[in-house]
């Protein structure tokens, strides 16, 4: 199974409770901090809520 690599770029200050909670639920508290997540829909669901915050590239 593919692996996702998950930066965050943007600061979460000023965000929405909604996405802070998303970010941190991704293991993201500041700015380049980075995880290595699952590729599977739970994952792409976060991505795609706060997606302009992040840089995603994809792991083998």
């Amino acid at each position: 199974m593919a692996n996702l690599n998950v930066k965050l770029v943007k600061s979460l200050n000023g965000r929405l409770e909604k996405h802070i909670a998303t970010a941190n639920s991704l293991g993201l508290r500041k700015i380049g901090d980075a995880t290595v997540q699952p590729d599977n829909d739970q994952t792409r669901g976060k991505i795609a809520q706060i997606g302009y915050l992040l840089q995603v590239t994809e792991e083998k």
